[in-house]
């Protein structure tokens, strides 16, 4: 009896491992594709993701590499990064079907929602720090060249300081979505959230002086957006509960109705 017991319980765990296999291999192969149509940009790519740091070089300056296949493992590394943003979509909507099972049926209309958020504050996290973050910091940085030291940065330096600022501007703006979840599961509440408000907002300038260079002017530009984030997810927290709370008194109503009858 024990033993066919461990096997049922075993069965669900190896189906579920199964199911992520399956997801996984999805996942894999849009980044493929996307990479494989992103390697022959990958020039165009490299320029676009440097071009910040140009901007603020002196002029004549430029990047260097200083092994043979650098420069070879930097394209590619480009265009995989390339691949993977341009595969989001897939990526959140394989993530979604592999939670799916877990949730009730009305939890399942929220698949295109979390697909298109999801993917939309990701890149836009990602913009942000593109555009607005980058000329700020990297001036900051530059700045410490003078005439008796000369800033040399290396191509693989480069690449991957800006990547990892990126990505965490990228995860950091999925706040929101993180948050809708964790309402809809009674983890957090919005009057939760508004009293822990004054922490929220030390640990954002936490989070800006971890992430970005260390200077005041490109720390405040990360923790702002934090901070518009955090109070629009206070929003987004409320909302998930109202729908909840709603949900179950429907639901309380058709079995009221259904004791009488």
């Amino acid at each position: 009896m024990a033993s066919k017991i461990g096997s049922e319980e075993k069965q669900p765990f190896l189906s579920h491992l199964e199911e992520l296999r399956k997801r996984l291999i999805v996942c894999a192969i849009g980044v493929g594709c996307a990479f494989f149509v992103a390697y022959f940009f990958k020039e165009d790519l490299f320029g676009f993701l440097i071009m910040p740091l140009k901007e603020v070089m002196p002029e004549g300056d430029r990047l260097i590499f200083t092994s043979l296949p650098e420069m070879f493992f930097a394209y590619l590394k480009v265009s995989l990064i390339a691949g993977i943003l341009a595969a989001t979509p897939v990526i959140f909507y394989e993530l979604w079907m592999f939670i799916a099972p877990g949730l009730y049926q009305h939890e399942l209309r929220f698949v295109i929602p979390f697909v298109v958020c999801s993917s939309f504050l990701f890149t836009a996290g990602a913009l942000f720090g593109y555009f607005i973050v980058f000329p700020f910091g990297f001036k900051f940085l530059m700045g410490y060249a003078n005439e008796s030291v000369q800033a040399l940065p290396s191509v693989k330096e480069y690449f991957s300081f800006s990547i990892k600022l990126l990505f965490a501007f990228g995860l950091v703006f999925e706040m929101p979505v993180v948050v809708f979840f964790l309402a809809k599961m009674g983890l957090v509440t919005a009057e939760a959230m508004r009293r822990k408000r004054k922490y929220a907002l030390l640990m954002t300038f936490v989070v800006g002086a971890v992430l970005t260079p260390p200077d005041v002017v490109t720390q405040f530009m990360m923790a702002f957006p934090l901070m518009i984030l955090y109070e629009f997810s206070i929003f987004v927290a409320k909302f998930a509960a109202t729908k909840k709370k709603e949900k179950a008194e429907a639901e309380e109503g058709k079995a009221e109705v259904t004791e009488e009858g």
